[in-house]
């Protein structure tokens, strides 16, 4: 089956739905309002130096300040110029190291007060503010400008050698061939295989949009002002996500499809031919079966067509998946039946991974494997099926208690925090106290009250299956207390309480 991407835009969101071989790998979404920073370039001002943390807190004009860390600091000459830098640590949109050298304090590098041109790296998440960094870099579609900068980096995931020269060599004599060029570029993996003509307009392209962002940095420095915007999430996902094996992209707008055709013309008219309007039978992604993907992928278990199947949590610190058998019982050997639910769910996790865009620190809890073999088996499979992945990932091997712990970059919030928001009942928890842990509260509660206002008579005020619990199985226990306190003790139901939620009331 052929590999598509599906673009769906309604007047609230953007989505767009990258699917290979019939299977939904990637889904990313934009909504009025509340789209992503990453990439965005602001004039910031820093409210907050932190010497400790070798960090700064800044106002770039959002609810929450930002947070910059010294690492991403370059020094400057003046608050708005740019100095030299290293080409192959400065794109967010391909991930960087930082270098191993000692960091000057962070207080010699920047002041409280000071306004300075930053750019976006991570989006808000959760309680944490947006990461910047003041290393500007430009993307295109093969190209990453890093302005001021002095080298050429190639994306690792290029691995061929040859071509990773041959890429390397052509940069940089287009680079020679402009006047005035300072700055370093780095190459993307969208550019394998390309050549001379395709890298130049790219390159003409960003120069040209370095210009103009020059001339409004050079103007009066407004705090929390935008300097530049990066493109809407349909012409994101044609630049980032296009790809020869993307034989088809079906949108379902056609305003959207028409900008799409002028962004295709421009970057990669090779595949203009490739862009198709989807006007029916149903809403593109039911017809595709996004929407039930999307169903799926919020739930907390993931079924494995053995039988087994997976059982995902996300925390604040980490996530964690933990692989059970189910219902497989396989058909030779419990270690075979292990072996083969293991393989199954390095595949499918990997595949999870991206639907669910999950990252930071990841725990897999395999099933307990004796064979080393079928260990590094596994463990290869998870690694063959993570290469496929986008986003930067390392992996160790398996411990001593049979746990893979991995990394994957998150730029912005899993698919789940994007999409839901937390149980008003719970507070997000998962979990309600038990029917029986709120009856003896609510036992407490009247012999608190009775003690402190001596009344007479009271009302408890609780969710319906609370007071049918507490009429069914207390009634020894209410006896008791009305007969000992001198009391009588009246239930209402009421069925907008959550089950955690009562009221003692005097009468």
């Amino acid at each position: 089956m052929s590999d598509e991407m599906l673009i769906n835009v309604t007047p609230t969101e953007s989505r767009v739905a990258l699917v290979e071989n019939g299977l939904v790998q990637e889904l990313h979404l934009e909504r009025v309002g509340d789209f992503s920073y990453v990439g965005n370039i602001y004039f910031g001002r820093i409210e907050r130096v932190l010497p400790g943390m070798q960090a700064a807190f800044v106002d770039i004009g959002l609810s929450r300040t930002a947070f910059l860390h010294a690492g991403e600091i370059m020094p400057a000459r003046t608050e708005i110029d740019i100095e030299p830098i290293d080409a192959a640590a400065s794109c967010p949109a391909e991930g960087r190291d930082q270098e191993a050298e000692p960091l000057p304090p962070i207080a010699e590098l920047i002041r409280e007060g000071q306004v300075i041109p930053v750019q976006v790296i991570k989006d808000p998440m959760g309680s944490k503010g947006a990461r910047l960094t003041t290393r500007l870099s430009l993307p295109s579609r093969y190209l990453v400008l890093l302005p001021g900068g002095n080298s050429i980096g190639v994306s690792l995931r290029i691995d061929n050698a040859e071509e990773r020269a041959r890429l390397k060599q052509l940069t940089a004599a287009i680079l020679d061939s402009q006047n005035d060029c300072h700055a370093g570029v780095i190459v993307r993996t969208n550019a394998e295989g390309v050549g001379r003509e395709e890298l130049e307009r790219d390159l003409s392209y960003l120069l040209k949009l370095w210009s103009e962002l020059q001339t409004r940095i050079a103007a009066v420095p407004d705090s929390g002002s935008c300097i530049y915007e990066d493109l809407s999430l349909p012409l994101r996902a044609l630049r980032d996500l296009m790809h020869g094996g993307i034989e088809r992209v079906r949108i379902d707008d056609q305003e959207t499809l028409a900008a799409a055709r002028d962004f295709a013309a421009m970057f990669i008219a090779e595949w203009a031919d490739r862009l198709e309007h989807f006007g029916g039978p149903g809403p593109l992604f039911d017809v595709y079966g996004v929407e039930d993907e999307i169903s799926r992928a919020l739930r907390r278990t993931v079924a494995l067509k053995s039988g087994g199947h997976l059982a995902i949590d996300q925390t604040e610190a980490m996530t964690t998946i933990d692989v059970n058998t189910g219902g497989y019982v396989g058909t030779r050997n419990f270690a075979d039946t292990i072996f083969k639910t293991n393989l199954e769910a390095a595949q499918a996790l990997a595949r999870q991974l991206r639907l669910r865009n999950l990252g930071g620190i990841i725990i897999i809890d395999f099933i307990d494997m004796e064979d080393e073999e079928h260990k590094r088996q596994v463990l290869r499979v998870l690694q063959q099926a993570l290469a496929r992945d986008p986003a930067r990932t390392m992996v160790s091997e398996i411990s001593a208690l049979g746990l893979v712990e991995m990394t994957r970059k998150r730029t912005i919030e899993s698919l789940e925090h994007r999409l839901c928001e937390p149980c008003p009942h719970c507070s997000g928890r998962g979990w309600l106290k038990s029917s029986e842990t709120v009856c003896a509260e609510i036992f407490r509660e009247i012999l608190r009250a009775q003690r402190q206002f001596e009344t007479g008579k009271l009302m408890v005020l609780a969710a319906p299956r609370v007071v049918e619990k507490m009429l069914e199985d207390y009634t020894a226990p209410l006896a008791e207390v009305t007969e000992r306190l001198g009391t009588s003790i009246r239930f209402q139901p009421e069925e907008h309480y959550a089950q955690e939620q009562f009221d003692v009331v005097l009468l």
